[in-house]
C-alpha cells in the first residue's frame, strides 16, 4: 500500500515537472495529456484507498527521515486514515474536472503548458498537506499551495491587476502563515515532537499548562497554541480580517479561481482545524474564537455579494461565507459537519465557478452580469448545471448543500461555545443573503431581457461585448463534461453520506470530541434518531422550518426584483447611499490595510533607508572616512611646501626632538 501512497501525489507532481520543463519542446497536446492522466491516475487510486480505509486501521508511518537534530526529529510521512482519504478522493476529483476543463478554457494561451504545470503541482502540494502526519510536511505543503497559488492567480503576468492580486495573496498569507508557524514552534517546543499521534496523545497532560508571554502574565498553553494554528487557517480560508485576498484572486484564469476555492487552498484551514480537533477540544475560549471569526466571516462577506457585478466576484463572495459557516461549525465541535460542508460545497463550488468560466467564454469574455440576460435560450447545459449549483448553495432540499449547511445551523443552535447564540443568528440571516445574491446572479446572466445585444454606456449606444448577430454559444465537451459531472455529486453526494459521515462510524477515532463539555454533536445525533430518522426523513421536516423560510423568500425576492421590478433596487441604492458605499469599500478593510500596514511599511522602510543607508552607511562609513581622509590630507598637504629651508628646519626640528627623548631615556 506504501507505493500506491506514494504514487497518488508523486502521480501530479512528475507530470508537473515534464510538463514544466519541457512543454515547449513537446507537442501543444502533451501537456493536457499528461496531467490529466497522472491526475486521473491518482483519483482512482485514492478511491481504492478511500475504499480500504472503511474497512482497514488507519496507516500511519514515515517515510523518510529528513532531519534529526538531538532529540527533535523531522519527517516526511502519511497518515491515511477516513479523513484524508476522502479529501484525497476530494481533492483529486475536482482537480481533475479543472484539468478536463482547461483544455477548453485555455486552448488558445500562449502559456497552456504552464498553466497545465501549475495546476498539477498544485494538487500534490494539498495531497501532501492532506496525507501528512506531522506538522513539518504540514507545513510543507501549507506553504506549496500558497506559493502555487500566487503563480497561478498572477498567471496572467503582463496584466497589473493580476500582479497586484497575487502578491496580495501572498502577503496575506504570510501574515497567516507567522501564527501557523508560532503555534507549530509552540507544539514542538512543549509537546517535543512534531508528529501528530505523539502531540495528541499528551494534549490531555499539557491541558492546564500556563505559560507567560507579556510580563507575568499566565496564558494557557493549549489556547494560545490552538489560536495561532487558527491564525493560519485565517489566512488559508480567507477568515476576517485575512479574507481580503480571496476576492482579487479572480484575477487569475477561472479553473484556478475554481481548484483554489472550491476544494484545495481554502479548505486547508478547515482541514487542519478538525485534524486538530484533539487539541482544539481542550481550549473552550480558542473553540469560542473560531466560532465568533466564522459567524463574522459568515455574515459579513454574504452581504459584499449582494452588491458585485462581476459574476465571479460573486461566487467568490458566496465561498467566503460558506468558509464562514464551515468555521461555525468547526467552533461548535461539530468538526465532521464542517468536513462534511467541505465535500458538498467543494463540488457544487466548483460547478458554479466552472458555470461561470462557460458564461464567460460565451459573452466573448464580458464578465459583467448586467450586460448578460437570457442565456439559457442558447446554453442550456451551463443555465441547468448553474441552476444546480446555485440550488445546492442556497441549500434545497434533497441536494447536497441543504444537508451540510443545514446541519451547521443546528449545531449552531445546539452549541453553548460563548459567542453561539450570535453564530446562530448570522447563519440564519446568512442563509437569506445567500438565497438572494445567488438568484439575483442567476436571473440576470439566464433570464430577462437580452441586454448583451445593446447596452448604454457613456451616453453612447453600443454593443458590449457581443454583435447582435454574434449569439452566446455553448462551448465544446470539455467544458460541458466536468459541469455534468460535477452536477451528479452535487444533488446526490448529501444524501448518500450524511448518515455515516456524520451519525455513524465514518469518523470514529478519527475526530476527537468532547461531548459533555461540547454538546452540538450530541444533540444533532439525538435529534436525527428522534426526529429525522432518515436523509429523507430530514428534507421532509426541513419544509416547515425557518432556514427553508428565509431560503425561498431570498430567491423570491431576487426574482421580484430583477425580473419584474428592476426600479426598485436602483432606487435602494440610491436611498441607502451611504450603506452601498460602505459594502463598495468592502467595510474599508483594502483601504485600512493600504493606509495603515502598506503605507505604514513604506514609511518604516523610507526611515530605515534615510537613517540606514544615506546617513551611517553612506553619509558615515563611506563618506565619511573618505572625508575624514580628505582633510587630513589637506593639512598634511600644507607641510610639502616645496622649499628647501622648510625642509632644513623640519630635519632640525626632528633631529632636536631625537636628542631630547634620547636624553631623558638616559
Amino acid at each position: 500500500m506504501q507505493q500506491i501512497y506514494l504514487a497518488i501525489p508523486l502521480l501530479p507532481l512528475l507530470a508537473a515537472i515534464v510538463v514544466g520543463l519541457f512543454g515547449k519542446q513537446l507537442p501543444r497536446a502533451s501537456a493536457h495529456v499528461l496531467t490529466v492522466l497522472a491526475v486521473g491516475v491518482s483519483f482512482a487510486l485514492s478511491l481504492y484507498v478511500l475504499n480500504e480505509a472503511m474497512i482497514a486501521v488507519p496507516y500511519n508511518e514515515t517515510i523518510y527521515s529528513w532531519l534529526k537534530s538531538g532529540n527533535f526529529s523531522f519527517e516526511i510521512g502519511f497518515l491515511i486514515d477516513r479523513l484524508s482519504a476522502m479529501m484525497m478522493v476530494v481533492v483529486t476529483f475536482v482537480s481533475l474536472m479543472v484539468h478536463i476543463y482547461t483544455i477548453g478554457y485555455m486552448k488558445e494561451d500562449a502559456g497552456y503548458a504552464r498553466f497545465f504545470s501549475y495546476i498539477s503541482l498544485f494538487t500534490f502540494a494539498m495531497l501532501m498537506l492532506v496525507m501528512s502526519n506531522n506538522f513539518m510536511q504540514l507545513f510543507f505543503g501549507w506553504e506549496a499551495v500558497g506559493l502555487v497559488s500566487y503563480l497561478l492567480i498572477g498567471f496572467w503576468y503582463t496584466r497589473p491587476t493580476a500582479i497586484y492580486a497575487n502578491l496580495k495573496a501572498f502577503l496575506v498569507n504570510r501574515v497567516g502563515d507567522f501564527g501557523f508557524l508560532l503555534g507549530i514552534g509552540l507544539v514542538l517546543f512543549h509537546f517535543g515532537s512534531l508528529d501528530y499521534a505523539s502531540v495528541f496523545l499528551v494534549a490531555p497532560q499539557m491541558a492546564d499548562v500556563q505559560i507567560t508571554l507579556i510580563g507575568n502574565t499566565p496564558w494557557s498553553l493549549m489556547t494560545v497554541t490552538c489560536i495561532l494554528l487558527f491564525i493560519g487557517a485565517m489566512g488559508k480560508s480567507a477568515q476576517v480580517p485575512l479574507h481580503v485576498w480571496l476576492p482579487d484572486s479572480m484575477e487569475g484564469p477561472t479553473p484556478i479561481s475554481a481548484l483554489i476555492h472550491a476544494a484545495t487552498m481554502v479548505t486547508a484551514g478547515i482541514f487542519m482545524v478538525a485534524r486538530m480537533s484533539p487539541l482544539f477540544e481542550l481550549s473552550s475560549t480558542a473553540l469560542s474564537f473560531v466560532m465568533i471569526i466564522g459567524s463574522i466571516t459568515a455574515l459579513f462577506m454574504g452581504f459584499l455579494g449582494v452588491i458585485q457585478n462581476d459574476i465571479k466576484r460573486v461566487v467568490a463572495y458566496s465561498t467566503l461565507s460558506q468558509l464562514g459557516y464551515m468555521t461555525v461549525a468547526l467552533g461548535a465541535s461539530a468538526y465532521s459537519v464542517a468536513i462534511f460542508h467541505l465535500m458538498t460545497h467543494a463540488f457544487f463550488k466548483a460547478l458554479l465557478f466552472l458555470g461561470a468560466g462557460s458564461v464567460i467564454m460565451g459573452m466573448h469574455h464580458d464578465q459583467d452580469i448586467r450586460n448578460m440576460g437570457n442565456l439559457k435560450k442558447y446554453m442550456p447545459v451551463t443555465w441547468i448545471t448553474s441552476l444546480i449549483g446555485s440550488l445546492a448553495l442556497i441549500g434545497t432540499p434533497f441536494l447536497s448543500g441543504f444537508y451540510s449547511k443545514d446541519s451547521i445551523i443546528e449545531a449552531a443552535q445546539a452549541s453553548t461555545i460563548t459567542g453561539s447564540s450570535f453564530a446562530y443568528f448570522a447563519v440564519l440571516v446568512g442563509v437569506f443573503v445567500t438565497a438572494f445574491y445567488s438568484f439575483r446572479m442567476y436571473f440576470l446572466v439566464f433570464h430577462g431581457a437580452e441586454k448583451w445585444r445593446a447596452v448604454k454606456h457613456d451616453d453612447h449606444d453600443h454593443y458590449h461585448g457581443l454583435a447582435p448577430t454574434d449569439d452566446p454559444h455553448e462551448p465544446n465537451w470539455v467544458i460541458k463534461l466536468p459541469l455534468v459531472l460535477l452536477a451528479i455529486p452535487s444533488v446526490l453526494i448529501g444524501y448518500i453520506a450524511i448518515e455515516p459521515m456524520l451519525y455513524g462510524d465514518f469518523f470514529k477515532g478519527v475526530i476527537a470530541v468532547d461531548s459533555a463539555a461540547h454538546p452540538a454533536m450530541h444533540e444533532l445525533t439525538h435529534h436525527w434518531h428522534t426526529v429525522f430518522h432518515s436523509a429523507l426523513g430530514m428534507a421532509l421536516h426541513s419544509l416547515m422550518t425557518l432556514p427553508f423560510v428565509l431560503a425561498a423568500s431570498g430567491v423570491t425576492l431576487a426574482w421580484f426584483f430583477y425580473m419584474k421590478r428592476p426600479d426598485i433596487p436602483a432606487k435602494m441604492q440610491t436611498k441607502f447611499s451611504v450603506i452601498n458605499q460602505i459594502l463598495e469599500n468592502k467595510y474599508g478593510f483594502d483601504n485600512f490595510n493600504e493606509r495603515v500596514f502598506a503605507a505604514g511599511s513604506r514609511f518604516i522602510g523610507h526611515k530605515l533607508w534615510q537613517i540606514g543607508d544615506v546617513t551611517i552607511i553612506d553619509g558615515g562609513m563611506v563618506n565619511g572616512t573618505a572625508n575624514l581622509i580628505s582633510k587630513l590630507s589637506s593639512v598634511v598637504r600644507k607641510l610639502q611646501t616645496g622649499l628647501i629651508y622648510h625642509y632644513a628646519f623640519a630635519m632640525i626640528i626632528g633631529v632636536f626632538f631625537m636628542l631630547s627623548f634620547y636624553t631623558l631615556k638616559l
